[in-house]
């Protein structure tokens, strides 16, 4: 009887000892969003037939941690021209793994859309833009940007916004400037700020 009770303790305490070890070993929940380490935003002029003229002119921003993770992302000024339209394609790159984050975008397409604020495009805009995807989709991949004749200031800032798994139906969230994004649902994948100079 001795033997039988000293058994049945060992085995409570293995079984206690085995459920804690486990619990132990169980792995963290990790945040499934994708690192962005460089966003490259590309200008080409357009005449007034839309044709493409002159060279592309491109901006970035980058963080070799991650854009939202490294303390201070270098962001490149953006230079535009009064008056000028402007194709502009968005590329989103992850360096540490060396991917191409624009292509899971593009292939994701109903789950991602870009939105286009800061005082560049709201308020007293200088800066208009309207969805041009070769897809059809509203992403904002590519989009066409035209800049005031006469803006009433020459600097601004671009926040450049990008959601993920968003509701496209809800009302207003076709708009790229929509300030009431986050009512679409969602995450960002992105939200960075670019400073612009109009001359």
């Amino acid at each position: 009887m001795f033997n039988s009770r000293k058994i049945f303790l060992y085995a409570i305490l293995f079984a206690a000892f085995t459920f804690t070890a486990c619990e132990s070993e169980d792995p963290e929940p990790e945040n499934d969003g994708e690192v962005i380490t460089d966003v490259i935003l590309n200008f080409q002029e357009l005449d007034a037939s839309g044709n493409p003229v002159g060279a592309v002119s491109s901006f970035s921003a980058s963080d070799p941690q991650g854009i939202e993770v490294g303390a201070t992302p270098t962001i490149e000024t953006v230079e535009l021209t009064k008056g000028k339209t402007y194709q502009l394609n968005i590329e989103v790159r992850n360096s540490i793994e060396n991917e191409d984050i624009t292509e899971e975008i593009l292939e994701e397409a109903d789950e991602h859309q870009f939105y286009f604020l800061g005082t560049a495009f709201v308020g007293s805009p200088i800066l208009t833009y309207q969805y041009d995807d070769l897809s059809g989709e509203l992403i904002g991949v590519q989009g066409i940007l035209t800049v005031q004749q006469n803006p009433g200031f020459n600097n601004a800032n671009m926040q450049l916004i990008l959601r993920h798994d968003l509701d496209k139906n809800y009302p207003g969230a076709g708009n790229p400037n929509f300030q009431e994004y986050a009512m679409a649902g969602g995450e960002s994948d992105l939200d960075i700020t670019f400073p612009v100079v109009v001359e």
